[in-house]
Order: structure tokens, then C-alpha cells, then sequence
């Protein structure tokens, strides 16, 4: 599948050789993406976009005492458009904490895209995530992906992984900050039982170049024993960088806690990623190398 950022280049080659012809002669088959993603939709024919919902109902949620129905903004979609002889989808799934980096790693295993990952609501419990996902292809594999995104999400409703509890005090930490820093590569400071590892970048901003004193920056926080520990931290990314560091945080089972943008008008644009793990330092360490080595200038 193609990456989110060739749609502005596929549409223009549409517009170019006759866009309009060719959705006419390539329309979306609607019953196959209804087979295939396992969800019923409807199509808007002002928009050309078919779109699937699934409704939460299963969520018993409250927002500031207000009981939540799907209607208010828990229904999990996904909206194909014909892109030339391809086609594009977009989508929004609604998920409770616990569900969100199995159905993460659905979307990621079949090539879509995570774009952004936040909550909707304050005070709501319990709380909910919303994971927005893309991607470009052929529609079976679009469709196919987007069914099996789906079907993840219904396979951990009642059933997602347990909370990753870990009994760590970080005044009683101990690990070794040397095993660390000989993975990553990079020198930290071990201060009230964190050890911590700040990597900065660069971009232009009104003129001035920021970097890691102004939060463009890769930091991870460590604290526990070199055998339990648990690791925090933030990924500053370029657009191109996002899914390769997800994919391989998501392969050393560091969950995926936040994806958004810390800043406007930067160049290039940064978006930035909040992660937990917990594990053996060696096991998160790697994961965290595993990262960096996806990065345009890998530190």
C-alpha cells in the first residue's frame, strides 16, 4: 500500500489524465468492502466516499456524568475514496486503553498507517482513545486491512491484554545506566532514581532554529532494576519517520500511548509520539535502538 503522503501527488494525476473519467470506469464495489471489512456501510454519492461504521455500543461510558451513546461520538469508521486506480481510506477507531496497541498493531501488520492517536473527551470513564489510520492500494487489500483492524478490535472487546502493572520505585532504583547507554548510543543522567536520555533534533521556526532545548527532542526515562524496569518517553519525528518508529516500538511491545503535534509551523514538521514500556533495560533499550535506527539520522 501506498503512504498517506502520495495522496496529494495521486489526486493531481488524477485531476491531470481525467480523474473523474476514471472513477467512473473503476467505481468502488461497496458489497466487497462490506465482505471484506465484516461492517456495514453507505455510500454518499456527492463525496464518492463509502463508509463503514461500527457503532460502540459495547463501551458503558460517562463523560462528566453524561452517559455516552454512539451518537455523541463513539462510532469507529472507516471511509474509502476512489484515487485513480487505487483506493484511499481514512478512518477513525474508537478504542478503550487496553485495546488500543493490539488494534494498533493490526493496522500496522496489514500496511495502514497509524496517523495520530489522542483522546476525544476529558473526565470520561472509562477513558477512550481514538486512532485515526490511512492508507492507499489496491481496494481488496485496503478493504481486507481495514477488516482485520476491525476484527482486532472485536476480538479484545472484554478480552484485551491485562494493564502492564509494574511494582517500581523509583527510589529504589538500580539498574545499571552504562548497559543503556552501551545500547542506544547515547550518554544520560541518572538523577532521583530516573536514569534519563534526551536525543534533540532540528527545524525552523519563525525565522530561528529550535532544537532540544525548545522540546524537539527524543528522551526516554528509566527507573526499576536491570531486570524490571519500566521506560517512558517521547519521540520527535519527521512524517516519513512516524511508521517506522511505531512499527518497531510495537515490536519490542513498547505500548503506543499518544501521537500527535507538539507545534505549528515548523519546518520540517515534527509530530511526536508517547510511549511506555516495561521490561528488562536490555529488552527496552533495544526496542529503543530499534527506533532510532529507522530515523532519517540515526544517533
Amino acid at each position: 500500500m501506498k503512504s498517506m503522503q502520495t495522496l496529494l501527488a495521486l489526486f493531481l494525476g488524477c485531476l491531470l489524465a481525467g480523474g473523474h473519467a476514471s472513477a467512473a470506469e473503476h467505481p468502488l464495489d461497496t458489497t466487497r468492502i462490506e465482505q471484506l471489512t465484516g461492517i456495514h456501510g453507505k455510500f454518499d454519492a456527492e463525496d464518492g466516499v463509502f463508509k463503514v461504521t461500527l457503532p460502540r455500543t459495547d463501551i458503558k461510558a460517562t463523560v462528566a456524568g453524561v452517559k455516552m451513546v454512539p451518537a455523541l461520538g463513539l462510532g469507529a469508521w472507516a471511509a474509502f475514496k476512489r484515487a485513480g486506480d487505487k483506493v484511499m481510506v481514512m478512518g477513525d477507531i474508537v478504542l478503550l486503553e487496553d485495546q488500543v496497541n493490539p488494534v494498533m498493531s493490526a493496522a500496522l501488520d496489514n500496511g495502514l498507517e497509524v496517523t495520530a492517536l489522542h483522546n476525544h473527551f476529558f473526565w470520561d470513564t472509562p477513558r477512550i482513545m481514538f486512532m485515526h489510520i490511512g492508507g492507499v492500494g489496491e481496494e481488496d487489500a485496503i478493504a481486507r486491512a481495514v477488516g482485520r483492524v476491525f476484527a482486532r478490535l472485536k476480538e479484545t472487546i472484554g478480552a484485551a491484554p491485562p494493564e502492564p502493572v509494574a511494582d517500581i520505585d523509583p527510589h529504589k532504583t538500580s539498574l545499571d545506566p552504562e548497559k543503556i547507554e552501551s545500547v542506544i548510543g547515547s550518554h544520560g543522567t541518572l538523577k532521583d532514581g530516573v536514569f534519563k536520555i534526551v536525543i534533540g533534533r532540528e527545524a525552523r521556526m519563525g525565522g530561528q532554529t529550535i532544537g532540544k532545548g525548545m522540546g524537539v527532542n527524543i528522551w526516554a526515562a528509566f527507573a526499576g532494576s536491570d531486570e524490571h524496569a519500566i521506560v517512558d518517553g517521547d519521540f520527535a519525528m519527521q512524517e516519513d519517520e512516524v511508521q517506522g518508529v511505531l512499527k518497531a516500538l510495537r515490536a519490542a511491545d513498547i505500548d503506543i500511548v499518544s501521537l500527535h503535534n507538539h507545534m505549528l509551523g515548523e519546518s520540517p514538521h515534527y509530530m511526536f509520539l508517547h510511549y511506555w514500556g516495561v521490561g528488562s533495560t536490555t529488552h527496552l533499550a533495544r526496542g529503543l535502538r530499534a527506533a532510532l535506527d529507522t530515523l532519517h539520522t540515526s544517533r
